[in-house]
């Protein structure tokens, strides 16, 4: 049944499963947020509905907390975000009123939007990705909530999960086998959102997929699109070294976030401008220092073949790879196929020598039935517009040809008149759900069918693992490469990714130890994690490799190849002591000493051990150094893709970033408002920055102080340029 109005479909989901509501909705911009605002509304005016809901990553316009963030943030909101509504019970999570009959529980968090959140790290869940349609089923859920794009495919009008097959395709699945099984009744509702890119594959279902669905143009709204961030010069390098590890015609996964964008960069510049590539290695030492692990699984030439993307988040930065030409290698569902293209039988090119395989290969019989010519026709070897009646194979024009492939005339026949021209039903990019900037939005819409086809959007249990189709994964992901980024690494190897060590949760596992898994599963997969050398903490600036730690994500057995800005340490199958080694050389240099002696202290390294004199000078200051004269041609653009902020945006943001990180060190900060106060800085050149947060004309003794603060903060980045 359709609706206009999110109220009536909530009377009709309480109707049909009761007062206990146990809400499963997708993590980020597949929530229907009218419905969930209206379903948290209504049990938080009703005491004796129970609501319990599931999700993950949910996302609200950024607001800030102190009067500097508000006046930062709320002008940019609003242009930004435009009319995407906040979900309610995030608003009331956050200021600790949430009504003691709702519960909101998830798999994974914005990246620290929740350390300090005592209700969310209470009723955090940790699960693998792949686990949680399974850890949802054993909490009870029993509605489905979800935004969906309304389309037409085939002539037949059709929903599109679009961003979110990822985990609704299976809880669909299993909620209807537990109903066939015991009679446990189920809702599914959805939320029409034309703003939505309508996708193919895995993300078409049926109308009747859904009990009920809310129709209404006026509840439409913008699709949450945060905006591209600065990507900085260790963010560059760490993207440039891992570009040297990807091998062409293979197989990519990568993350969110500005390391993410680095990495697009770098293999935009090898792609398109190989020579200042080139040059950028030999800068930079690259293959000198680590030719040996780059030869043995990467490259730096242009692709040729293409890759071929699979990765639970469908990234922005694959637009931009798509349309240089470097994800373009297609696979297709088929065994026979996919087997035939790897050897190197066949191509995309349909020839009788095509069918002649795949007969050979047993992918048809001799005598074509209705379910080959239908597989022939699905991927593109028959022509579409041939029918089969009565072992017959009728073409529009009029020729009618046996089935028999054994009759060599009537198969010269089927050569001439029903062949296609190329192979159909390919995909080039596989992912589980999809988060991004506006542009990239704006450009699904805009693909073609046949392009946008291209892009299956699937469960996440067939992008994160190989069980259950594992024959075709291994065809598909040859040479794979998952690149994930993580905060700390151990010096034997383990890595931190999700949380500290007093148990609070930054993120989540999210898919990283399946991509890691996979990486060891397939003979040439590697898993690629990814740090920044140092990070900012309440002690000051410390070192992001350290000796030991109090929380893993992935175990040191799992180890594979770490690449920080200063290098690349291959630690699969190494001792104990060579992965010390390996890390070291990609460790700022002045924690190296320290590590070095806990490791000498332990009896993990030789007494007589010290870091290679070529490691020593690990800084990043060296890397701003030699990036200077790309950045005076015109390359390492801070906003390589671009971005959504304004000029004024971007400036205030430096200065706000760096306070921020100076807060976390409470001397460090006073001594920065002592400076900024009895130091006279020169307010005119920043005047336009200063209006932009309103303190150009500051009145109370707080304005006044944030008004110094910034100028001083503006005035001391200006000078480092």
């Amino acid at each position: 049944m359709n609706f206009d109005d999110p109220e009536s479909v909530i009377d009709q989901i309480i109707d049909k499963v009761g007062k206990d509501l146990v809400v499963g909705t997708p993590l980020a911009v597949g929530k229907p947020n009218h419905l969930l605002n209206a379903l948290y509304n209504r049990a938080k005016n009703s005491p004796d509905l129970n609501l319990k809901i599931f999700t993950a990553l949910t996302l609200d316009k950024p607001k800030g907390n102190s009067l500097l963030e508000k006046r930062f943030f709320g002008p940019m909101a609003e242009r930004i975000f435009g009319d995407y509504p906040d979900l309610d019970y995030e608003q009331d999570r956050q200021a600790g009123a949430l009504p003691s009959n709702v519960e909101i529980l998830e798999f994974y968090f914005p990246a620290g939007r929740y350390l300090h959140n005592d209700y969310a790290q209470q009723n955090y869940i940790c699960s693998n990705y792949t686990h949680v349609a399974r850890d949802m089923m054993d909490a009870g859920v029993n509605v489905l909530l979800q935004m969906v794009s309304k389309g037409t495919f085939e002539g037949k009008e059709c929903y599109s999960l679009s961003s979110n097959p990822d985990v609704s395709l299976d809880l669909i699945r299993l909620m209807q086998k537990r109903y066939s099984d015991d009679g446990t009744l189920f809702a599914f509702a959805a939320q029409v959102n034309q703003n939505l890119p309508f996708m193919y594959g895995d993300a078409l279902v049926s109308r009747h997929t859904f009990d009920f669905v809310l129709v209404n143009a006026d509840l439409e709204y913008r699709i949450f699109c945060p905006p591209k961030m600065a990507v900085s010069d260790s963010d560059f390098l760490i993207g440039l070294y891992v570009s040297t590890l990807i091998r062409d015609g293979g197989e990519l996964q990568v993350g969110i976030g500005s390391i993410g964008d680095a990495l697009v960069y770098a293999l935009l510049l090898r792609q398109r401008q190989n020579e200042v590539y080139q040059e950028l290695l030999k800068d930079f030492a690259i293959i000198e220092n680590f030719g040996a692990v780059i030869d043995r699984i990467g490259g730096t030439a242009p692709f040729v073949t293409g890759l071929f993307a699979a990765s639970e988040m469908v990234v922005d930065g694959f637009m931009e790879l798509y349309e240089a030409g470097i994800i373009k290698r297609k696979v297709y569902d088929d065994l026979v196929i996919q087997r035939l293209i790897n050897e190197g039988k066949i191509d995309e090119k349909i020839t009788p020598e095509t069918l002649d395989l795949i007969l050979m290969r047993k992918g048809i019989h001799k005598a074509i039935t209705q379910a080959d010519f239908d597989y022939l026709r699905k991927f593109g070897i028959f022509r579409r517009n041939l029918a089969f009646d009565d072992s017959k194979i009728l073409t529009p024009e009029g020729q009618t040809l046996t089935n028999d492939l054994d009759d060599l005339d009537n198969r010269e026949a089927i050569y001439d008149y029903c062949l296609g021209d190329k192979l159909t039903n390919a995909d080039v990019i596989q992912g589980g759900f999809f988060l991004g900037c506006q542009k990239f939005y704006d450009w699904l819409r805009n693909l073609s069918d046949e392009d946008r086809g291209l892009i299956n959007m699937k469960s996440v249990q067939d992008i994160n693992q190989l069980y259950g189709h594992e024959e075709i994964d291994r065809l598909h992901r040859k040479d794979a490469r998952f690149v994930n980024t993580c905060m700390m690494m151990t010096l034997n190897g383990s890595a931190v990714s999700d949380g500290l060590d007093n148990n609070r949760v930054i993120s989540g596992v999210g898919g990283q130890y399946n991509f890691v898994a996979m990486a060891h599963a397939l003979p040439d997969g590697r898993s690629i994690l990814n740090l920044r050398s140092t990070r900012i903490t309440g002690k000051g600036e410390t070192s992001s490799i350290v000796w030991n730690y109090g929380q893993m994500t992935i175990p040191r057995h799992l180890r594979d190849i770490v690449v920080t800005e200063f290098g690349i340490a291959d630690l699969r199958g190494k001792t104990d002591q060579e992965i010390i080694h390996q890390l070291l050389t990609i460790t700022d240099s002045r924690f190296q000493q320290g590590l070095v002696d806990a490791a000498k202290e332990n009896g993990k390294i030789r007494s007589n051990y010290s870091v290679s004199a070529a490691f020593r000078q690990n800084g990043v200051a060296e890397i701003s150094k030699k990036l200077a004269k790309y950045k005076d041609r015109g390359l390492f653009n801070a906003f390589p893709f671009g971005t959504d902020l304004t000029e004024e945006e971007i400036f205030v943001g430096r200065a706000l970033k760096i306070l921020k990180k100076k807060k976390q060190n409470p001397l460090t900060m006073i001594a920065t408002l002592l400076k900024a106060f009895f130091i006279p800085v020169d307010q005119k050149p920043y005047r336009k920055y200063l209006q932009r947060m309103q303190l150009d004309k500051a009145s109370s003794f707080e304005e006044k102080l944030y008004q110094k603060l910034l100028a001083y903060e503006f005035s001391r980045f200006e000078r480092s340029n």
